[in-house]
This record gives structure tokens, sequence and C-alpha cells, in this order.
């Protein structure tokens, strides 16, 4: 019995790790950070992102969601908002956009070739900082990160760089930044039984319908999909306050560690073991992470439209940049 249970841990195992790693936050997630950080931005600065989202091939796909008659300035936001998810969107099958979770060797994190590059650039979603709970030895972090590619993307949309290539550098700074506040896209916990790393929880198998302990956390303020932004606007309404000190806070690295100091302290925990699983989510557990990515979300809305204010560099009726 023993033996048949490691050989299907083992199995499990070997079928996350081909799967690679899972969403950071989900549609509604992405969408209701976005949501948050665009009730912060200027006129100005909705103008000056509306332009640059017209720019993005999946633009007239993100129209034909919103219903007609819609207001422009309800389309501007909902497009806004639907712009979060395509650095996700582009991973699907079928996308015509390739490649898996690990780094071209050599890749600088300085990359960015726009829209003409095909690449999904799955392994610019994390930040695998590592840590063990049982003295197991740490690998190196390998890169380019999640936080390289924010420093280089907002620093990019900072410039007098093409319009085509500022639309590229704003939507995956949308997506990117979300990305940042999710405690497992910037840990990876080392264990005796996974020396490795479990993939950000991804190989942590718990019981329900999403499986992983990563999706357990981008999935804890509700399901949906890009055309369901309906669902984010209301998730978003009834989102806590930031905290103004921390919403401050510029610095991608800073953002990262508090989500890997998170996932110390609230993800690996009961009912979470030393194991991979199977593990069943209790009530307080449950409403813990729910609580967490709230807060971790608003955050996240607040410090992206200080973010896009400090690169669009808008006055009272036009931007800079």
């Amino acid at each position: 019995m023993a033996r048949r249970k490691t050989l299907l841990a083992s199995l499990v195992l070997v079928l996350l790790m081909c799967c690679g790693r899972a969403l950071a936050w989900n549609s509604i997630g992405h969408m209701t950070v976005a949501w948050s950080a665009y009730q912060q931005l200027t006129p100005a600065e909705k103008a000056r992102v509306a332009v640059l989202l017209k720019l993005n091939p999946y633009y007239s796909k993100w129209l034909a969601y919103i219903p007609a008659g819609t207001s422009d300035a309800d389309r501007d936001m909902y497009v806004f908002m639907m712009a979060a998810t395509w650095p996700d969107e582009i991973k699907a099958m079928g996308s015509g956009y390739t490649g898996n979770d690990n780094p071209p060797h050599g890749e600088l994190p300085s990359l960015n070739g726009g829209y003409s590059d095909m690449h999904a650039h799955k392994y610019w979603h994390f930040i695998n900082t590592p840590f063990s709970q049982d003295g197991t030895a740490l690998p190196a972090v390998g890169g380019p990160t999640l936080t390289d590619k924010i420093a280089a993307f907002r620093q990019d949309l900072a410039t007098s760089e093409p319009d085509l290539l500022k639309s590229y550098d704003l939507v995956w700074l949308l997506h990117l930044v979300g990305d940042a506040h999710q405690p497992l896209h910037c840990a990876e916990r080392i264990t005796k039984g996974a020396p490795h790393g479990d993939l950000g929880g991804n190989s942590v198998v718990v019981a329900g319908p999403t499986k992983e302990l990563h999706a357990f956390w981008d999935d804890a303020v509700g399901l949906g999909d890009t055309q369901e932004f309906m669902k984010a606007v209301k998730v978003g309404q009834a989102l806590p306050k930031a905290d103004a000190k921390l919403a401050g806070d510029a610095k991608e690295d800073d953002w990262a560690a508090e989500s890997f100091n998170l996932a110390k302290s609230d993800v690996y925990i009961a009912p979470v073991g030393p194991a991979l699983g199977p593990y069943t989510m209790d009530t307080t557990y449950t409403a813990n992470t729910q609580q967490i990515a709230k807060q971790r979300i608003a955050l996240a809305g607040a410090r992206l439209a200080g973010l896009l204010t400090s690169a669009l560099k808008c006055g009272a009726e036009n931007c800079a940049n």
C-alpha cells in the first residue's frame, strides 16, 4: 500500500511538472486588479491607455465581449480590465504563441520584442524564490524573473519608444503587477520529497475542484473567464481599501518580497503539511486565503495605478508618453 501511494504521488508530480505552472490569480483576479487601478487614473491617463490598447491584436476580440449600447467610458474601462488577462490568454493551446516555463539560455531581462514576438514567455510570470522548512539545500533563482520584467517594461513605457511597443509594455505590466502580489508566484518550497521545488504550489495536491494549492490561491476571489468581466467589477467594488503607506512603495522587489513572506507565513501552514498532499482545506484556511487575496489585489491595483501615473507622465489634459 505504501509503495502504491509513493508511485501515485510521483505520477501526480510528473504530470504537474509537464503541465507547467498555473495562472497567477485567474481572469477575475487580474481584471479586478485592473479595475481597481483604473478607478485611480486621471481622465488623461485613461485616454492614453485607451489609445495604446487599441493596438493589441486581441482588441477586436475584447470589443466583441462588450454589450451593444455600452458607453464609451465603460467600454474603455472594460477593455483595460480584459487586457490584463492577455499574457495568460496567449499561453493557451491554439493561440499561435509558443514556449514553456523555461527561459532560453542567455535571454536578457531587457528583451522586448513587442507583438512580433510570438513567444508566450511563461517564465516571466513568476520568481522562484526558494525556501525550505526541513533544511533541504536551496537552488539558485533563474531568470529573467517576474521582477526583472516589471522593471524593464515600466522603464520602457516611460521612454519615447513607438506606441506599438508601448502597447506591449502596458499589457504585460497590467498583468505582471498582479502576478507579483500572488504569494505563490514569488515562492517555491524545497523539501526532501521535492528537492527541485513544488512549482509554486502546483505540485501540492488539495481536495476539491482546484486540485492544486496554487490554483486554490488563484481562485480565491472567484471563478470566471475574460468575457465575464462584470464579475470582476463586482469583486472590485467590494475590495478593502489598500493601505496608503504600502501603496506608496513603488519597488517591485518589495512587492515580491511581501508575497514571498506571505507564502511562508500563510500559505504553507496547516492543513498544508510538509508533503505533496492531498490536503483538505478547512474553513479557517479558506477564509484567510480569501482575505489575503482581496488585500493583495487591492494593493496591486493601487501600485499599478501609481506605476502608470509615473510612466505615462500625464498632465491635466495630455500625456508626455
